[in-house]
């Protein structure tokens, strides 16, 4: 078999301006079925990070169609993030349906950005055929920029500080790509971030989201693709440990309200790591819909997840088994919390209490101090630098750190929802987060962190006793026998949300000198953990 062809050429916009695709093309004259990805970061790149490379795809059968986004890459134009997309995207489409070598049938794939463009379209003609977006949402608040009133602090700027170096380098500006890159690797970044790219990309995405209110929707773009592309073949992928996962659920349930049937697989995955992908489904996906190839019977020995019949295809974390369920499926398990006082001082002391019958059975109260000087720091989780399953045992021996245990289980248990603590809590100041994480305590004492969640309050109304609600990850683990559950409780989780100051205002970073030591009582009584459905609930 000869290698796949490649060229690059130009795709004009509606408005003139030049958009850059480099095509690889099967040996043979063709036409084929086309697939498109359209992304910022550099054509030859294409998303290989979590995809086989493009050439893969046009052994088998498929054009392939990477694209610099407008102003980004060899591209024309200034960019403007996600706005811009719709238009360029409509005019890709309509390019590639005119020329030679496609039959008249596209499909799109690509994760995060690449995901997000497969969905911004001007009209409801000139559509992808199938697509498969991966770790994206429609809602740049809540899918992309913040959770629980707290903007991501080291994901946002980390990110976007990634897109500012690329402008640096576009136009020249080697200093400031190496001012960026020097911050980056020594983890200045985490401090000054946001001085760089208010000076060096002032209009760019991530910029303009930190200047928002994320406890807020005013100001904040939710984006709306065309009606006709919900009811289009779609696969939707997504990871436990991905910050844009509640965005994949978003999209699966407006897939379904259409009345489509999309494909899903969510895996025991962060961001960039798939442990092995899903090349080999998504070929089978655009073969089917493109090439209107129907599946052969499929081996008994395929892995379940790589299987077309299946719909829908879920990794559980405990096992790394994948299971043929629903996301709609939930546990339904509720625990209340017990201390008399020092379930931050002795990790064993606070107790986490399986009620089946749901009648209360929380008691206690205890106090926690955030001192600015040492915050508790995040780790791991959906948010994490370090994503994914963590140990935490050393985090939970801190003394502002409240731990509530369970009995070591007699049984296998899963769990599959979405966790959420809900307690009455106040503080000192008119200012405090609450930093939830949910675990696995092991049979040698190790503490295994499975899913996080962080909330922020601010105001007044923060010194008053009242209820506090932090939605933590979505999550499919099962615990063996011997196992305990624990439900961690902080006020700080550095670097993945700012330190707050404790005085009110929105929190800009790491901690400083005019950061206040804040005070918070947990009032127990109503203190719970449940699982709730990770779709379909508010």
């Amino acid at each position: 078999m000869s290698a796949p062809r490649a060229n690059d050429q130009w795709v004009v916009t509606s408005d003139g301006l030049r958009l850059r695709c480099r095509i690889w093309t099967p040996d043979g004259s063709g036409p084929w079925p086309v697939l498109l990805m359209r992304q910022p970061y550099g054509r030859a790149i294409a998303s290989t990070v979590t995809y086989a490379h493009p050439q893969w795809y046009a052994q088998h059968g498929f054009a392939v169609v990477v694209q610099d986004v407008r102003g980004r890459g060899d591209s024309e134009g200034q960019f403007q993030g996600f706005r811009q997309e719709a238009p360029d995207g409509h005019c890709t489409l309509a390019w590639i349906r005119a020329q030679t070598w496609c039959n008249g049938r596209v499909g799109s794939y690509g994760f995060s950005y690449q995901g997000l463009t497969q969905l911004l379209l001007a009209e409801d003609h000139h559509l992808p055929d199938a697509l498969a977006p991966a770790m994206a949402g429609l809602d740049e608040r809540r899918h992309w920029a913040s959770e629980g009133g707290c903007h991501w602090w080291a994901l946002g700027l980390g990110w976007g500080l990634q897109l500012a170096a690329q402008a640096c380098q576009r136009r020249g500006d080697s200093e400031g790509w190496r001012e960026i890159r020097r911050s980056l690797e020594s983890g200045q970044f985490l401090g000054e971030g946001l001085a760089l790219l208010q000076r060096l990309d002032p209009d760019g995405m991530a910029a303009s989201w930190f200047q928002l209110d994320p406890a807020r929707s005013e100001g904040w773009r939710v984006h709306k693709p065309p009606a006709a592309l919900w009811r289009k073949p779609m696969l939707l992928i997504g990871g436990w440990h991905d910050p844009h996962l509640l965005g994949v659920l978003d999209l699966w349930e407006r897939a379904c309200a259409a009345g489509s049937q999309p494909w899903l697989r969510i895996g025991a995955w962060s961001h960039l790591h798939w442990n092995g992908g899903l090349d080999r489904l998504q070929l089978a996906f655009f073969r089917r819909h493109l090439m209107d190839e129907e599946s052969s019977e499929e081996p008994s020995e395929q892995p379940l997840q790589q299987r077309l019949s299946i719909h829908t295809a879920l990794q559980d974390s405990g096992t790394g088994e994948w299971l043929a369920a629903e996301p709609a499926a939930c546990s339904t398990q509720r625990w209340w919390l017990r201390s008399t006082g020092l379930a931050a001082v002795d990790g064993e002391e606070g107790e986490l209490m399986l009620c089946p019958s749901g009648q209360p059975m929380g008691s206690g109260e205890l106090s926690l101090v955030h001192d600015p000087w040492r915050p508790l720091p995040g780790r791991g989780g959906h948010l994490g630098l370090d994503a994914g399953i963590v140990l935490r045992t050393d985090l939970d021996q801190r003394t502002d750190v409240a731990c509530f245990t369970s009995d070591a289980l007699e049984q296998p248990l899963q769990l599959q929802g979405q966790p959420r603590l809900v307690l009455e809590a106040m503080a000192d100041q008119p200012g405090f987060d609450l930093c939830a994480a949910v675990s696995v305590v092991q049979a040698d004492g190790q503490v295994r962190q499975c899913s996080t969640g962080v909330a922020r309050w601010l105001g007044d109304m923060c010194r008053s006793m009242a209820p506090r609600s932090v939605e933590l990850q979505p999550l499919l683990l099962t615990l063996k026998p011997g196992d305990k559950l624990r439900l961690s409780i902080g006020l700080a989780a550095w670097p993945q949300i700012a330190v707050n100051p404790g005085d009110g205002s929105l929190p800009r970073g790491p901690a400083g000198p005019q950061h206040r030591v804040i005070s918070v009582t947990l009032q127990l009584r109503a203190g719970n953990l449940s699982i709730k459905p990770m779709v379909g609930a508010n």
